[in-house]
């Protein structure tokens, strides 16, 4: 599914307008990447849980020469499904 799609299964099942549900779910994405921003962490309860890992710096390869390369620390956004998603999916 993609974001079109799922405006169109957002609308539908709110029963608003497609517009409406863009903005809605544009909202929500913007909502929690600035909670994300600031280092907080974003709870759904029975959904799952959003939150900024750090990955520490590490050695590579370059699959063109195999050489070996750094690549930096960076921060990372992560998700952990909640048990009221993980029980839908199973």
């Amino acid at each position: 599914m993609n974001k079109s799609e799922l405006i169109d299964a957002v609308a539908a099942s709110a029963d608003i307008s497609k517009a409406e549900a863009g903005k809605a779910l544009d909202a929500w994405i913007e909502g929690i990447t600035g909670a994300l921003k600031q280092g907080d962490d974003v709870v759904l309860v029975g959904f799952g849980s959003f939150s900024v890992k750090d990955r520490a710096e590490r050695t590579g390869r370059n699959p063109q020469s195999g050489k070996a390369i750094k690549i930096a620390a960076a921060k990372v956004p992560g998700f952990k499904a909640g048990s009221g998603l993980e029980a839908a999916v199973n």
